[in-house]
């Protein structure tokens, strides 16, 4: 019986050579994917990027956002009877068939809700985007990154940076930029929260998954990822960023998160 696997690319007037190199990492894999292109652009412009019966573009122009914009496609994806849906960031390629593995270990393992690959930069050096559930604290204290021995210290605990960078592991916080859901989950934790525009969206997706499945990094396979950290660029992003910080601690708490410390206990325990 084939598997079905679905994809989701949110658009927003990118590259098109950019795009094109994204949407051609799908023709490295033997598994057969169909790929839903959402375009939050003011304009139709990226439509050409629909060459293939596998490509389906949706013009998206009212802009509700990232999340809300992956959600229109995870929504085509369970009509479409999915079983695995793919969340990928336009900046994001690969050259080795990661759907096709990621799929394989997840169908192999039911109690797995959402997997992300090993992220690489452009000159191969590896990302640390696993992550334990943050703080109010964790946030300005990755911004302002001082005094440098006690942050050092800190963002190494924080991000899992001394964590052997090929074990396979269960941890909380999962970036959205790359990432694998078990559609089956998705029906039962819910899809992104709309009142995210834009960051902590896939953290507070991922947490929600990690309550009851696994949330598995899988660093067996790797994609690049040419990050552009956008927020510490732009005082709008950055007042976007600041926004959705405070839809997510208004959600899960500030100072007084009671499940934050023993969830984070729990997947710093796999590493003693």
């Amino acid at each position: 019986m084939e598997i079905n696997i679905t994809a989701s690319i949110v658009l927003y007037k990118n590259d098109i050579e950019m795009l094109n190199k994204t949407i051609g990492s799908f023709l490295n894999t033997k598994s057969r994917v169909h790929l839903y292109l959402v375009d939050n652009s003011p304009t139709d412009a990226l439509s050409v990027l629909k060459t293939e019966d596998w490509i389906t573009y949706i013009h998206n122009p009212s802009n509700p956002g990232f999340g809300a914009a992956h959600n229109i496609a995870i929504n085509k994806a369970i009509e479409s009877d999915s079983g695995y849906h793919f969340i990928v960031n336009p900046d994001i390629y690969f050259e080795e068939d990661v759907i096709f593995e990621m799929v394989e270990f997840m169908r192999n393992d039911l109690s797995i809700g959402m997997m992300m690959p090993q992220i690489l930069n452009l000159d191969g050096t590896v990302q640390n985007l696993p992550k334990l559930l943050p703080t109010p604290f964790s946030i300005l204290w990755r911004k302002i990154k001082r005094p440098s021995k006690a942050y050092q210290k800190f963002i190494n605990k924080y991000e899992l940076r001394e964590v052997d960078k090929s074990l396979i592991y269960n941890v909380p916080i999962l970036s959205g930029c790359f990432t694998l859901i078990n559609v089956k989950a998705i029906k039962t934790t819910g899809m992104y929260d709309d009142d995210y525009f834009m960051y902590f969206e896939d953290w507070d997706l991922s947490r929600r998954i990690h309550k009851l499945y696994k949330t598995i990094y899988f660093p067996v396979v790797s994609v690049y990822h040419a990050y552009d950290s956008g927020a510490n660029k732009s005082s709008k992003l950055f007042k976007v960023f600041i926004k959705s910080a405070s839809v997510y601690f208004n959600k899960w708490g500030w100072f007084f998160d009671s499940d934050r410390k023993k969830i984070n206990n729990e997947a710093l325990s796999q590493f003693k």
